[in-house]
């Protein structure tokens, strides 16, 4: 009866060893599995980012090239505004002398349309992109 119980006891020492190594095992596999899915997050991290960096650098360029063309126009608008108002001054001066010979209506309306004109050629004005800014 002594070898059936030490071999019962034998067997149950094998099988907690095995059980322990099993044990032993499975975590090792969970740590390599969850290193490996580690692993692959990051590979897949950096696979996104590159087209996005490429995708942000060209975006900048567009936005450094669309600002380079926008100061640019903005300089060209204020030299048009400038020159537009030029031209209606040297109208206003030459067509003044026949506005003070119309009849007192008719000279008072064309000071309205004046003093109107005027107004919107400064309200547009003040709507225009300021270069300075």
């Amino acid at each position: 009866m002594r070898e059936i119980t030490t071999d019962v006891s034998q067997a149950a020492k094998d099988i907690a060893a095995v059980v322990a190594d099993a044990t032993y095992v499975v975590i090792g596999a969970a740590v390599l599995g969850f290193q490996r899915a580690q692993v692959r997050r990051q590979e897949l991290n950096k696979r996104i980012a590159e087209p996005r960096t490429e995708l942000e650098d060209r975006v900048a360029s567009i936005r450094s090239d669309l600002n380079q063309a926008l100061t640019g126009l903005d300089s060209r608008v204020e030299e048009i505004a400038d020159r537009v108002e030029g031209l209606i001054g040297r109208i206003e001066t030459v067509v003044a002398p026949f506005e003070d010979r119309l009849p007192t209506q008719a000279r008072d309306l064309v000071r309205q349309a004046h003093d109107q004109a005027r107004e919107a050629r400064t309200q547009i004005r003040t709507r225009l992109p300021n270069p300075a800014a």
